[in-house]
Formats: structure tokens, sequence, C-alpha cells
């Protein structure tokens, strides 16, 4: 199947190394992100999975809980998690999914045949505490993820969830953001009664709320 912005993410359940998860009820009322890999000992993953493991503290804080996904065995997953240790110095601090039958891959769409019938592509879903899909990035195996932008987007996401606000071109936490086009002047000033900047009618800057 093919998952749409909005869409409610499939559930499944699945072995992993920290022992078998029922994925909705694992993820809770929390936001979520799941990144699937080709298979174990892949050179670009590995330095990933490590990147994530030193992050986590980062995702802890934002109330996110973060899985990983490979098309292996879980019996070769510990050797895998020891060769990331080895190579990072990070240890797997979080679940990494055993899906050697390519039931979460099939679901996720994660099998692409132009690319590989056998692993799957490398792709990222960020996950509401709705369970809906609020972000999917999907990477060719060539080229590593960058983990803070995904953080950034997952800032950006939280703030405009909660405020009537979008976030510009290359925003990061703290900077200016923009009213929302569908709230009128008039809703606004309730909201944002220390006024804004207009660069343009439909282009209302104001303030991080919160900051």
């Amino acid at each position: 199947m093919s998952l749409h912005l909005g869409d409610i993410v499939p559930d499944f359940t699945a072995q992993t190394t920290q022992g078998p998860i029922s994925f909705h009820d694992w993820l809770g009322d929390s936001w979520g992100i799941l990144f699937s890999h080709p298979k174990n000992f892949t050179p670009v993953c590995t330095t990933e999975l490590g990147q994530v493991a030193h992050l986590k503290s980062e995702f802890d804080k934002r109330g996110v809980k973060v899985i990983g996904l490979s098309v292996d065995t879980i019996e070769n997953h510990p050797a895998w998690v020891q060769d990331i240790k080895d190579a990072t110095g990070s240890t797997l601090n979080f679940p990494l999914i055993a899906d050697a039958n390519k039931k979460v891959s099939t679901l996720y769409d994660l099998i692409h045949p132009n690319v590989s019938d056998t692993a799957t592509v490398r792709s990222v879903f960020v996950i509401g505490p709705d369970k809906k899909l609020k972000l999917s990035i999907t990477y060719p195996a060539s080229t590593g993820r960058n983990f803070q932008e995904i953080l950034r987007v997952v800032d950006s996401l939280q703030l405009t969830a909660k405020h009537a606000v979008a976030t510009p071109v290359d925003w990061k936490s703290g900077d200016d953001v923009i009213i929302v086009p569908s709230l009128n002047d008039e809703a606004a000033k309730e909201r944002f009664p220390n006024g804004w900047k207009t660069v343009k009618p439909y282009l209302r800057v104001v303030p991080q709320p919160g900051q």
C-alpha cells in the first residue's frame, strides 16, 4: 500500500531487539519515528543507527519514540548491534525490528522493485500521537540521512500542531514563524496580541509562540 500524509499508519506486531511489540500500543500517545534499513551489516545504516542512539535524548526531550527496521532475522541483530557500537561508539538504545518475512515492509511500501526486490528502501516516517502520518522521506542507499534535519522537522510539526503558524524556509527552533493564511487579521489579533510584521497580506511574521 502507499501511505499518504494524514493516513493512519498500519498497525503490526513484530519481534524487536527489545522483545515483541504491537506497534500502535508501543506508540501509545507519543510521537513516533519509524525508519527502515535495507538489511543488516550495511555501512551507511550502521552509521545512522549509531547517530540515532547518540541523539536519543533529543528525541526523548520531544516525546518522540524511535524504532528502526531491517529485513533480517532477530538472530542476526545482536551481531550488528555490536558492530554499531564498535563503529560509532553508541550502544543501541531503541528497538530494531526484525522483518525477515517483509510483513512490515509490505505494509509501509518499503520494497521498490526498480531498486531491489529484496531489500527495503531507506524511509523515515514521522507519526503523530493520533497515529497519523505527518511526514515521510525516502533516501537512496548511497545517501545517509540527516537526523538533525529530522529533529528540525519534528520541532516544526509539534509547534505547528499546537499553534496557528507555519515555519518558513530554513527555520529552526527559536526563529520567527508565519501566521497561517486561514487565520484572518481579526482572529490573529486574539492569538498574537503583540502584533506581527506584514511582508505581504498573506505573509505575516511573528516571533515563535512560547519563546
